[in-house]
């Protein structure tokens, strides 16, 4: 089985609003009545992640999209992958796609939601670049091995799944080397004392603050990071 990860833009002068509204109606069922899909997640920007808007972060000027499918399929091959590609297509403006290799470091065991409901709380998605200065192995190494204890030790994230990107299957308009989720309470989106599991405590907000920030240095350039707030929409869940 193999992991793919659909960036979607909406039509040119059209809202979000209405590319979710055709990603959810339209390419949904349509893709679960594939026998290949064996998982399918939605990311989308609704009115419910409004409040986390300033939390947003646009480091690239061409990307930025305004939703993402993730789908679990028995084959990535451009071959197996086209009835998935014209679905996306046809109810977005543009598609991009990429092979990964997923990394559930936690998996999301407390706020499960049922199948086509929204997951409780809210999802940042984060699109990530190797800096130029970085080897691809230093680079997955301060990410991977570094990293990930001071995301796990310093943030409310009850869900953190990495996605290592193994080759672009539809080239979009940026270079990324991975996508990260992570899903954090709803008062997260407003509270960052929540957000780097801090409540009452400042102190520990400032330590955490730093350590997030000392740690994200090791690997992320000065191009930064294309983040997104997003509704989760878990439809099917791979077996």
């Amino acid at each position: 089985m193999e992991k793919i990860i659909y960036a979607l833009w909406a039509r040119e002068g059209e809202s979000r609003d209405s590319l979710n509204l055709r990603v959810k109606d339209d390419a949904a069922p349509a893709l679960l009545a594939l026998r290949q899909v064996h998982g399918l997640r939605l990311n989308l920007q609704d009115s419910a992640v409004a409040r986390a808007d300033n939390l947003r972060m646009r480091c690239s000027e061409t990307f930025h999209p305004d939703a993402a499918v993730q789908l679990w399929l028995d084959v990535a091959h451009d071959a197996f992958r086209t009835p998935v590609d014209d679905i996306l297509a046809s109810v977005a403006g543009d598609i991009a796609a990429w092979s990964v290799i997923e990394s559930t470091i936690i998996p999301n065991r407390d706020h499960t939601a049922v199948p086509g409901s929204r997951t409780e709380g809210w999802s940042q998605l984060c699109f990530l670049k190797r800096p130029s200065h970085l080897t691809h192995a230093d680079w997955r190494h301060n990410w991977q091995v570094l990293h990930t204890p001071v995301a796990i030790d310093t943030q409310a994230n009850f869900e953190y799944v990495q996605n290592l990107i193994i080759r672009a299957l539809i080239p979009g308009p940026e270079d990324y080397a991975a996508i990260v989720e992570e899903c954090f309470p709803e008062a997260a989106m407003q509270d960052p004392a929540i957000f780097f599991d801090a409540i009452d405590d400042p102190l520990r907000f400032a330590a955490n603050t730093a350590a997030m920030a000392e740690s994200c240095a090791r690997f992320i350039g000065e191009d930064g990071v294309d983040l997104l707030p997003t509704s989760q929409y878990d439809l099917r869940r791979p077996g």
